[in-house]
């Protein structure tokens, strides 16, 4: 009898199959069903019918198709992971999104002064409005901090925004209702994206001023894209998609915009991409070393035993890997096997110091997004099973901006180390190979200028790389006292990496094409 192993969250469950004929989607449900009969709390999840979610194999994160039959899609002990469906699937329990709506209205009905509810906000705090006014100051709050500046967000960036924060007010810790969080998910499934500007955060008291734009879109205010309409006013983009623009009730306002899902959905994109180029770069260290005939002695394994970071380990096992192959043997490599080079330069002997410190960078900032992005970031909190609202700092966002300040920092090194390798290739008293490896030089410049272009970039790099987070600035009346300033820690990470993704590339001019030929290179 076949059997599978699905990872959900943080189990790993054994799914035995008597009938192979049967869905890939059944095998999902069997998983969940097995996953909630191991929790004392069920998981959170009080019902599957709800529930939607994807398979992927964890080799490779190839998603399956759940109508598949397991005999056509899947191997005998196969590795699966069940996650979130790209039609945003959130585990939450409607019984808790209910409840804590129900306590803010009965709040609102015996008329009790609770901050962000039945008052003002930021230094209007002790303003308490009248019953009558509570619909009108959630709008009012929504369109006055719809104060961002500059260029929207790409839809993907908003898409993922949008999906961060139903995933916070899923978790029933918002008081959000339950109709205006099923309207947020029926608008991230029709791609109904809010115009976004990029700037205007201060990371605290969370991303106001990009969420309250997300907000107005919602509300059908504003601008709006979607794949089939484009930029247009947001109540015919909604309408255009059999949409209603949602009604705040009592805190739902703050509810919408209070967190840290901007500069956590731009810190995830970068971690991506980070690890990527991470991968990338030992590859294009290895085949520079190669190209330069550099020694492979100070990747044995025994060296690095002795100085055991985890980065470094790993960095020298890929050289490894990729340099020593009875199977694929250089002939570079051959041609000095027996010369009298005792050791390399830096840039070529430490790369498993320097770019192992990156590795393990990414993965420390990894982790503390995946923590925020799961975590809820609103205030006041509910906490419907103790019948009482709480003030806290949830929103504040420096735990994300320090990670972000910190990963365009390490990141930054790998062009940094790039570049200097793209010198020794380039110069011919340092690599034995034609200058700006070029045939007919003087008639032809070769890679001259790609190298200048490397090292404009990394010296950008050097200026954005000042963190960001060691600012504060004083904003609502000295209310918002300490900020993170985590919004431009995150964008400038980003252009830091796409930096990293252009500079780089020079790297692996010779060893990919050979000596250029044409003029210019």
């Amino acid at each position: 009898m076949p059997r599978f192993t699905v990872h959900i969250r943080d189990e790993w469950l054994a799914i035995p199959c008597r009938d192979p004929t049967k869905t890939i989607h059944w095998l999902g449900l069997e998983a969940l069903r097995r996953y909630i009969k191991n929790k004392p709390d069920n998981g959170g999840i009080t019902t599957l019918k709800d529930v939607r979610f994807v398979v992927r194999r964890c080799q490779g994160q190839g998603l399956l198709d759940g109508e598949d039959t397991i005999e056509d899609a899947l191997e005998d002990n196969d590795f699966l992971e069940l996650g979130n469906s790209i039609c945003i699937m959130t585990y939450y329990t409607e019984t808790k999104v209910v409840q804590a709506r129900e306590l803010l209205d009965t709040i609102v009905k015996e008329n009790k002064v609770v901050y962000g509810i039945t008052t003002g906000f930021g230094k209007f705090a002790r303003t308490v409005i009248p019953v009558g006014k509570l619909k009108e100051l959630q709008e009012n709050l929504v369109r006055s901090h719809s104060a961002g500046v500059g260029n929207p967000l790409s839809p993907e960036r908003t898409r993922m925004l949008l999906a961060l924060r139903i995933n916070v007010l899923a978790k029933g810790y918002s008081g959000i209702s339950l109709e205006t969080l099923h309207a947020m998910i029926q608008a991230f499934n029709a791609s109904c994206l809010s115009f976004v500007p990029e700037k205007g955060t201060v990371g605290a008291s969370g991303d106001l001023a990009p969420l309250s734009h997300l907000a107005l879109g919602l509300m059908g205010e504003g601008r709006m894209w979607s794949p089939n309409s484009g930029w247009a006013d947001a109540k015919y983009v909604l309408e255009a998609h059999g949409l209603k623009p949602i009604v705040l009730r009592p805190k739902e306002g703050l509810a919408l915009i209070n967190g840290t899902q901007m500069i956590t959905s731009l810190g995830a994109e970068a971690v991506e991409r980070a690890q990527a180029i991470a991968r990338q770069a030992d590859i294009v260290a290895a085949l520079t070393l190669e190209v330069l005939k550099g020694s492979t002695k100070a990747f044995d394994s025994e060296i690095h035993a002795l100085r055991p970071h985890p980065g470094q380990i790993e960095v020298a096992f890929r050289f490894r890997s990729l340099l020593e192959s009875d199977h694929h043997p250089s002939e570079i490599a051959e041609s000095h096997r027996f010369c009298d080079r005792v050791q390399d330069a830096y840039t070529m002997r430490c790369c498993p110091q320097v770019h192992g410190i990156v590795n393990d960078t990414i993965n420390f900032v990894k982790n503390i997004i995946n923590t925020e992005i799961n975590s809820a970031t609103d205030n006041p909190m509910v906490f419907a099973e103790r019948g009482e609202t709480i003030s806290g700092g949830n929103f504040h966002g420096e735990y994300p901006a320090k990670a972000l300040d910190y990963l365009a920092i390490g990141v930054h090194e790998l062009a940094s180390i790039s570049e200097r390798r793209i010198e020794r290739l380039c110069n011919p008293s340092l690599s034995e190979l034609p200058a700006f490896l070029v045939n007919e030089g003087g008639l032809n410049s070769g890679f001259m200028i790609a190298h200048c272009t490397a090292a404009s970039l990394v010296s950008e790099n050097k200026v954005l790389c000042h963190p960001s987070s060691v600012d504060s600035l004083s904003t609502s009346a000295a209310t918002e006292d300490h900020v993170s300033m985590g919004g431009w820690a995150a964008r400038k990470a980003l252009r830091v990496i796409e930096h990293v993704e252009q500079g780089r590339l020079g790297d692996t001019l010779y060893t990919l094409q050979g000596p250029a030929c044409g003029s210019g290179g």
